[in-house]
């Protein structure tokens, strides 16, 4: 993992967090969103926690403490609306408008013409994508906004996190602690699930893929890039959301989020660019 690209590791991230959310959005039908979500969390913790080895040992300070569950309630929260807002709304679209957050944090962070270039060109490639009729959904669009200001903080403190250097063990703590503030969303629904062992592996096995695979590998490639690069490196994720609704969900992309993709895939090349150069 070390040496492999970023741009390669983001579609891999990707992958194995669409890949959960397929199984998720299938699992709809049987168990509420979010439950779903919350024994996502909840596995993924357990998960990532079991494979730190001895990081779970090192001693934390303060800030460091408050920089865990700052992160793991921000992205319990936002798996939480995430899920709620899909049940509404088509996964990619989904995904591209919740990228509003980390257009935001790479807007804060930008510090050049072609950063800023490639941002517009980001930024308007997700606008295309995200063509979702506002009066259409507003509890989807409310809840997908939630999820996307849960996502600058995740980027933003997540990056704090990644820099203790302790392996996944910071994630597992913030995500056991994310998992405990969200209970009283994901267990009052929860009934179902507890009659049905093939119920909880899927929950579980959707927070193994999502998070625990997912966001272990985005906090190594937070410890190698700056967060302005991730933000916009981010815009790969709409993409492949996409491409994995289309094959795994059925839901095909227009001409319109075709354009948008390409445009995004624009920005993350000027993006590109400008590291090859520098």
């Amino acid at each position: 993992m070390a040496t492999a690209s970023p741009e390669a590791l983001f579609v891999l991230s990707a992958t194995a967090q669409y890949i959960g959310a397929v199984i998720a959005i299938d699992l709809f039908d049987r168990v509420d969103p979010a439950t779903v979500a919350w024994l996502r969390v909840f596995g993924a913790a357990v998960a990532l926690l079991l494979v730190s080895g001895r990081h779970l040992f090192r001693p934390w300070t303060r800030a460091d403490f408050v920089a865990m569950t700052v992160f793991g309630v921000a992205t319990a929260l936002m798996n939480t609306f995430f899920y709620l807002a899909i049940d509404r709304l088509p996964l990619g679209k989904g995904v591209a408008i919740e990228f509003i957050g980390p257009i935001a944090v790479a807007a804060v962070r930008t510090r050049s013409r072609r950063n800023a270039f490639a941002l517009i060109l980001a930024a308007i490639g997700v606008a295309v994508l995200s063509g979702v009729e506002l009066d259409g959904e507003p509890l989807g669009l409310l809840f997908i906004f939630l999820a996307s200001a849960m996502w600058a903080t995740y980027i933003v403190v997540g990056s704090k996190v990644a820099q203790q250097n302790r392996g996944v063990s910071g994630l597992g703590f913030g995500l056991l602690i994310g998992a405990v503030v969200v209970t009283p969303i994901g267990a009052p629904s929860s009934g179902p699930v507890w009659s049905s062992p093939h119920l909880i592996f899927l929950c579980m096995f959707v927070g193994v893929m999502s998070n625990a695979i997912g966001y272990g590998i985005d906090q190594a490639v937070l410890r190698r890039i700056p967060i302005r690069r991730f933000s916009v490196l981010l815009a790969l994720l709409p993409v492949t959301a996409t491409v994995v609704a289309f094959i795994a969900l059925d839901q095909r992309p227009s001409v319109i989020d075709l354009a948008g993709m390409s445009l995004v895939l624009a920005g993350v090349i000027v993006q590109e660019r400008e590291k090859l150069d520098t």
